[in-house]
């Protein structure tokens, strides 16, 4: 109401100010000797200035009267008076008047029409800025703050939000306030929750100004699409309702933001979709690969158990001796697929806890090769030996796993009487640790999918017991959960190597 008294007294003062101006010149005309007619246009264009500098039209049409009366006053016979000798001066009058306010409606309607032009442009640019919001928001908060926020700023009005929840109730609402130094505790009370509550059932607009709850200090919208109610916000009027534009402008950005929400919610469901697909397929996976990899090497051990204990005295000693590696073989490969199964359901479920604490590199790699493959005679095991001593904050038990699956890993995958070889080395404040091979390598196309669950090197679930794929993503688990990398590269000229880091430790110096 303030701003529409400001906006009255400014537009008097607008239309005085113009009138005394125009009567000015036409003076100045006069006395130069120009015509009526010069004087005329004078007037009528004080009147287009008039109608461009005011609001309302009906300052055009007294601007138009003022400028006949003022015109007739100033400069018709007998002058200072309204009278006029010339009856012919009544009708210059009138068509002086009629052009005026043609010439002045004409100016208004232009003006009105750029105004509009002007607020549409100014809709579409926020509209958009809104919409661009939306999209860099994170999850359903993120996109409810920033539209709370853009209707603080667009609207220059307290906002309150309630999202909705499950059962049908809504959250505690969060408030936006217009200026800081305001008490928002009124814009959360119960009465005002109970109007916010009400949107959200029934679907519709209540609070102030409105049919329901109109006691309320918050006019309350939903935001919805296709019939479901996301959220409620609520725009503080406290008797001051908005204008047509900004209720146009409050209810497109709700439409934005019901989108963004509707979008985020399906881009969850598809999410969920694939996670859901992701652990069904892991799942059969796992029966898959029980079925094959622990059927075979358990028929293994109980045939070779059987022979042994039947036809034990005929078998010869060397006969004898392979049977119970292979069944050493066997059982172990057993233990070590349990032991991975449950290290990397621990990790990933949060339930394993970590014992960190400085360790040096070349003992737990030592310790490591104590508990790898008896393969290893086959192969040739090199470990580069380092000028200092390298400390790494872990949790031992873990990284010595790490390095038996890498390790026996490469056994796994090169031919007998490869070089396998083991560096460590310090960069910045991490300690990096390689395992390189000289076999084969491994195709680019195939090194991100390494470190999934139950995938192998044939991509499938091979029909041996080395199948399951557990030890690579064990290795990840691991060391992700140190807080270090893990990745795979091209040895050269052909190979791989694997490298993974870990947060170094200071060497401790006794004086």
């Amino acid at each position: 109401m303030a701003k529409g008294r400001r906006m009255k007294w400014q537009d008097i003062l607008w239309t005085i100010l113009v009138l005394m101006v125009t009567t000015a010149l036409g003076g100045i005309f006069h006395l130069v000797g120009f015509e009526a007619s010069n004087i005329i246009m004078v007037y009528i264009l004080g009147v287009l200035l008039t109608a461009v500098l005011t609001s309302n039209r009906v300052y055009t049409v007294i601007s138009s009267m003022l400028s006949v009366l003022t015109f007739n006053f100033f400069f018709t016979e007998p002058v200072f008076t309204f009278s006029a000798y010339d009856t012919g001066d009544t009708i210059t009058f009138l068509i002086m008047f009629l052009v005026a306010i043609f010439a002045g409606t004409l100016a208004v309607k232009i003006k009105m029409q750029a105004e509009q032009s002007a607020a549409m442009a100014y809709r579409t640019k926020i509209l958009l800025e809104t919409n661009q919001l939306l999209q860099q928001a994170r999850g359903v908060d993120g996109i409810l703050h920033e539209t709370a926020k853009q209707l603080v700023k667009l609207l220059e009005r307290t906002v309150v939000c309630y999202r909705g929840e499950g059962a049908g109730q809504l959250s505690e609402g969060d408030l936006f306030l217009k200026n800081h130094e305001e008490d928002g505790a009124k814009y959360l009370a119960l009465k005002e929750k109970e109007a916010a509550q009400w949107v959200f059932e029934n679907n519709q607009q209540a609070g102030s100004g409105a049919e329901h709850f109109s006691e309320s200090l918050c006019r309350y919208l939903a935001v919805r699409s296709k019939g479901q109610v996301f959220c409620v916000y609520g725009i503080s009027l406290q008797g001051k309702p908005l204008e047509a534009f900004d209720t146009n402008l409050l209810l497109s950005i709700l439409g934005e933001c019901a989108l963004a929400l509707e979008k985020e919610l399906m881009s969850r469901k598809r999410e969920e979709a694939a996670a859901q697909a992701k652990n069904e397929q892991l799942r059969a996976n796992l029966l898959r690969g029980i079925s094959h990899d622990l059927r075979t090497p358990l028929t293994c051990i109980s045939g070779n158990a059987a022979v042994l204990l039947n036809n034990g005295d005929a078998i010869d000693e060397a006969r004898r001796k392979a049977l119970y590696l292979d069944i050493y073989d066997d059982s172990m490969w057993l233990i070590n697929l349990i032991e991975n199964l449950l290290s990397v359901t621990r990790i990933e479920n949060g339930t394993m806890q970590l014992y960190l604490q400085a360790e040096l590199m070349d003992e737990v790699i030592t310790e490591a090769l104590r508990h790898i493959d008896r393969k290893k005679s086959e192969h040739v095991i090199v470990i580069e030996e380092t000028e200092e001593m390298l400390l790494a904050k872990m949790d031992a038990r873990l990284i010595i796993q790490v390095m038996i699956n890498l390790v026996n890993n490469a056994i796994k995958y090169t031919e007998s009487g490869s070089e396998i070889k083991i560096s460590m080395k310090r960069l910045g404040d991490r300690i990096e640790v390689s395992v390189a091979d000289n076999g084969k390598g491994i195709p680019d196309r195939l090194k991100e999918s390494l470190f999934e669950m139950f995938y192998t090197a044939s991509h499938t679930i091979s029909d041996t017991r080395r199948g399951l794929g557990m030890g690579l993503p064990l290795c990840k688990s691991i060391i992700l959960s140190h807080g270090g990398t893990i990745h795979v590269t091209d040895n050269v000229p052909h190979g791989s190597i694997f490298t993974f880091t870990l947060q170094a430790e200071e060497v401790p110096l006794h004086e």
